[in-house]
């Protein structure tokens, strides 16, 4: 392990943890004013950030990616457009930091308030996403956090571009150039490095593939905020609107197939299967969609001359990340639920019905971070929440679930006041 190495970051995290104590303090028109130079900055140099993108799929990292992993690491006009949006949209937010959520005075007349304040120091730890760099950014500066980013190899340029438009606007507006810093190298001894350094930073958010996130899990000493994947479910269910259900079905499979919120599985009410399965299978095929079939669905789908072929069991726990459906029929709302609690990854799961104590039970059974009755899993997303953008969406149930924005970005501190009480 290069000891040059290991001072480089260890060196930068101690910059990162100064830096978050300033932070911690700024008065929310100084951060506003740093991301409102951010989006200024991301409109104007489209020329250079999608130069640098160019450079990053054209390597051998990037040709080595998947079709989805290739998709999350292109930028275009539109998603840079995207991305300055997404930092407005953070600025337009309330500042969590110093909110009171509680305020009370013992009999012994001690006031005792319970105060929202940032984290700390948070490192980021992805692949193939560049719109991480700045998603992750600003919500940590808003919240008050200072963070540690450390991109793939194979999007290098692109996050070193992003990078030197963040230290910009923070040198512009006076706040510490160091509250956000990209780890300059993609040498696997930073990585296992930072992992260790629990003493400056307090929190790691890993986004990428589940190998990724498993590696962090098991060699950080810093508490992990994680998803390992995203297996979605849509259930059709007895009593539902069959057209509604296509369109959701189709949305929340074919709109972004390579995101972690699209749905890869299908659960189908027996008693609505022959009518409902040849539709959505037609549209389902009709945008390139393979559909992994139990054997009650293959027999509606060959009796109607439908393509199709026989799932396995690992297809009813995959997540496929590509145009790729796994597709069962289930006799009742107790076997769905039964079945998504034992199969899904707690992620994003949706009921489709008109049947509003099934649904209710749905919602209130489903053991996922996010439940949906009559809309497509496709909204499980910060932006999409009005959180502006989000830092992650974890599975986990310590201490923030589902699409973290600036409040999951914050602890909170207790401010004890008192007029010279001692304990007796």
């Amino acid at each position: 392990m290069s000891a040059d190495l290991v001072e480089l970051v260890t060196s930068l995290a101690r910059r990162s943890r100064t830096a978050a104590l300033v932070l911690a303090t700024a008065p929310t028109v100084a951060k506003d004013a740093a991301l409102d130079k951010l989006a200024a900055l991301i409109d104007a140099s489209h020329f250079e950030l999608l130069g640098a993108n160019q450079q990053d799929l054209l390597s051998p990292e990037a040709q080595a990616l998947t079709q989805a992993g290739r998709d999350r690491l292109e930028l275009n006009a539109s998603r840079l457009r995207h991305l300055a949006e997404s930092v407005r949209a953070v600025i337009a937010l309330p500042d969590p930091v110093g909110d009171v959520l509680e305020d009370f005075t013992r009999p012994n007349g001690l006031r005792i308030r319970k105060l929202r304040v940032p984290i700390g120091v948070i490192g980021i730890i992805y692949e193939s996403r560049p719109n991480v760099t700045i998603d992750c950014a600003a919500l940590c500066l808003k919240s008050g956090n200072a963070c540690i980013l450390r991109g793939g190899k194979e999007c290098f340029h692109t996050n070193t571009a992003l990078a030197a438009l963040i230290s910009q606007a923070l040198a512009a507006t006076g706040l510490p150039v160091d509250a956000v810093q990209l780890v300059p190298t993609t040498d696997r001894t930073a990585l296992t490095t930072l992992l260790k350094l629990n003493t400056l930073i307090h929190c790691l958010i890993p986004r990428g593939g589940e190998s990724l996130i498993r590696f962090v899990a098991e060699n950080s000493t810093i508490p992990v905020i994680k998803h390992y994947k995203g297996v979605c479910f849509v259930y059709v269910d007895a009593a539902a609107d069959l057209a509604m259900a296509e369109t959701i079905t189709l949305n929340a499979k074919v709109q972004r197939p390579s995101a972690c919120n699209a749905a890869e599985q299908l659960l189908v009410h027996r008693s609505v299967a022959e009518n409902f399965l040849p539709s959505v299978s037609r549209r389902l095929r009709a945008n390139n969609v393979e559909l992994r079939c139990d054997a009650a669905s293959a027999a509606i789908l060959a009796r109607h001359g439908l393509a199709h072929t026989s799932a396995t069991a690992a297809d009813y726990t995959a997540e496929f990340l590509d145009y790729i459906i796994a597709v069962r029929v289930v006799d009742s709302l107790v076997e769905a639920i039964a079945t998504i609690n034992r199969d899904s990854s707690n992620h994003s799961d949706a009921i489709v019905t008109a049947d509003e104590p099934a649904a209710r039970r749905f919602l209130a059974e489903i053991d996922s971070a996010t439940v949906y009755w009559n809309a497509s899993t496709r909204f499980s997303d910060g932006f999409e929440f009005g959180f502006g953008a989000e830092i992650g969406i974890s599975t986990d149930r310590l201490h923030a679930r589902g699409p973290m924005g600036l409040r999951e970005l914050c602890s909170h501190k207790f401010v004890i006041e008192g007029t010279g009480q001692i304990r007796a």
